[in-house]
């Protein structure tokens, strides 16, 4: 087993991973990949969420170092302190500063080069980010201070799709869509699957009007994205579009490229998930590890009820296996 652990950070302590965590553990699907997991939270909560699911787990609190030997035995875990009421309660703003906590211990590790990759669980953008990011991929970029943008990208092995708008209101989606961006993320898209897929993958570009076609004086299409797609095909990128989003998700598409790039957010993972469900996940590019998470959210509605789908997490897992 490689030595390097994947991290793995809990995020919003009200929401279903906790119990997504445990049945990747009950099923030895971590047992499968060749390097250990490491989980950051809180061990007092955890064990609390246990006990609430009724499962019986072993959980190793660990302070962990450059030699630390670590296998996927038990669920290992760096202790961050929270204190809490109940096993799950609704969100607030008191998870802030633990989440905040958790997420600093994974990427000083990180820093140091003793750790392979990072995967969180899902957080509240209302109270964690509370409109100063984006998403998480924002979050993650200024903490490491990147001076380029990250790209988010949901992977399935098949087909994957990057919004190259994220978390926006659509009103402003025309104003910050830009040549660079759209360059930015395609060739963020293409080293990835060079270097960590080994293909070189055929991308489409959509466009962001109906039918790629403007009423209006300013067409995107003519103006930001043509000139995007001259730009990278320039540069040997193996990209074809704009393709019209209506009908560019059928079979014969899917079958034909590798990446759909969309404008905005819901324009690509609105079929993503249509299609593929809960067998993707979200992907951070660009950034010096890799970043993983689950395609999902917090799930309140089925928190503490053990019956949420594992599947995302467990392809999360998967997906180290993949890579090098």
């Amino acid at each position: 087993m490689n030595n390097k652990p994947i991290l793995i950070v809990l995020g919003e302590p009200n929401s279903v991973f906790s119990e997504l965590l445990f049945k990747v553990f009950k099923n030895k699907i971590n047992k499968k990949i060749n390097r250990p997991l490491l989980i950051i939270g809180s061990e007092k909560l955890l064990k609390a969420q246990m006990k609430a699911l009724k499962y019986y787990l072993n959980i190793r609190k660990i302070k962990f170092s450059d030699n630390a030997k670590l296998n996927n035995k038990n669920i290992n875990i760096i202790d961050v302190k929270y204190n809490f009421k109940k096993a799950f309660d609704k969100i607030s703003n008191k998870s802030e500063k633990y989440i905040n906590n958790c997420f600093k211990v994974a990427l000083e590790l990180l820093k140091k080069k003793q750790a392979f990759g990072l995967i969180n669980g899902p957080i509240s953008k209302t109270h964690f980010l509370k409109k100063k990011y984006l998403g998480i991929t924002e979050y993650l970029s200024r903490k490491l201070n990147m001076k380029k943008e990250p790209t988010m990208l949901i992977f399935n092995p098949n087909f994957s799709v990057c919004p190259v708008t994220t978390h926006v209101p659509l009103n402003k989606v025309s104003k910050i869509l830009t040549k660079k961006k759209i360059i930015n993320d395609v060739v963020n898209i293409n080293n990835f699957y060079k270097k960590k897929i080994r293909i070189k993958p055929k991308i489409a570009i959509l466009g962001l009007n109906p039918h790629c076609e403007s009423v209006q004086k300013i067409s995107e299409e003519d103006n930001v994205i043509k000139p995007a797609i001259k730009n990278l095909l320039k540069n040997k990128i193996n990209v074809n579009g704009p393709f019209s989003a209506d009908t560019f998700f059928c079979k014969k598409n899917l079958t034909s490229y590798d990446v759909a790039v969309g404008m905005y957010h819901d324009q690509v993972l609105t079929p993503m998930k249509t299609i593929f469900n809960f067998d993707a996940i979200n992907l951070t590019l660009g950034l010096p590890f890799i970043r993983v998470s689950p395609d999902h959210g917090i799930n309140s509605i089925m928190l503490g009820k053990n019956k949420s789908d594992p599947r995302s997490l467990v392809c999360s897992v998967n997906f180290f296996k993949k890579i090098k």
